[in-house]
């Protein structure tokens, strides 16, 4: 266990350079974040009303078919722009390893050539939210550990779709089948990679959040200004260390696509590492 550990925190650390070498791969996650909350944003305030009417306090009976037409629009909403930027990352992203010369707007270009499959495969990951979040509201303990086993399945079997957009001219369902196979052949049974970047940016999250909080209590006890100046400054902090997570993920899974495909070129990323920061089914 320690060595797979030490692979993961290894291959974090490679795909933390090539990062490094191209700073700008982090304004598609920021791009992401921005588009949601504005998008999210201007169709909640218009369905605030409908929210309100919707609420179990309003006395109302719920209107189950409506409940869940507004929990699968929020789902397409934010699949939908996570999937775009996540795509134009990719992008970028193989074309670093492929040694090319790659920019921020080309991989928008390559996003927006793969819009319409993107917003195909966003209706689908919608509609299988929101069934399972309907599903489970109605089930008993038993029934929400089989649904949690189902969407974790979902997750995994789906986990290089993206990837699969990106780089593969191919359909909504093509992509999902497409992604189960090289899921398959590559990831076999334990997943590490994802878990270990998950925890190294946990870890600085939940130093950087108890030390800066500290800090920032203690100056604004000497000074309020100065106590809102550190606390605006750990809140910024916090938002590039989700801003990196997310991009490393978004770096990790254009690796192991290329990888899983059989290509060995992976930009400076050691091919053992990621073999090894999963272990392959026999």
């Amino acid at each position: 266990m320690f060595e797979r550990l030490q692979r993961s925190w290894d291959l974090a650390m490679q795909c933390l350079a090539v990062l490094r070498d191209d700073k700008s791969l982090l304004l598609f996650p920021l791009f992401s974040a921005i588009a949601i909350v504005l998008l999210v944003a201007s169709f909640a305030v218009p369905l605030l009303p409908l929210l309100a009417a919707l609420s179990p306090k309003s006395g109302r009976p719920p209107d189950h078919l409506l409940l869940y037409s507004v929990v699968f629009l929020f789902y397409f909403i934010t699949f939908s722009v996570m999937n775009f930027f996540n795509t134009a990352l990719v992008e970028v992203a193989l074309r670093r390893f492929e040694g090319e010369a790659a920019t921020v707007a080309g991989g928008l270009r390559r996003a927006w050539a793969r819009l319409p499959v993107i917003l195909m495969y966003s209706i689908v990951a919608a509609t299988a939210g929101t069934v399972l979040q309907a599903v489970e509201e109605r089930v008993g303990f038993i029934g929400r550990i089989v649904i949690a086993l189902i969407g974790f399945v979902w997750a995994v079997a789906t986990a290089l779709v993206v990837p699969v957009l990106a780089a593969e001219d191919v359909g909504p369902y093509e992509a999902i089948a497409r992604s189960a196979e090289l899921v398959r052949k590559t990831w076999g049974e334990q997943i590490i990679g994802n878990t270990g970047i998950g925890l190294v940016f946990g870890l600085a999250l939940g130093i950087v959040v108890v030390i800066g909080g500290l800090v920032a209590i203690n100056a604004f006890m000497a000074s309020p200004s100065l106590g809102i100046a550190l606390l605006a400054m750990l809140v910024l902090a916090v938002c590039l260390i989700a801003l990196a997570q997310t991009t490393l993920q978004g770096i990790y899974a254009a690796a192991l696509y290329r990888y899983a495909d059989g290509d060995t070129a992976t930009g400076g990323l050691d091919a053992d590492l990621l073999g090894g920061a999963f272990l392959a089914r026999d």
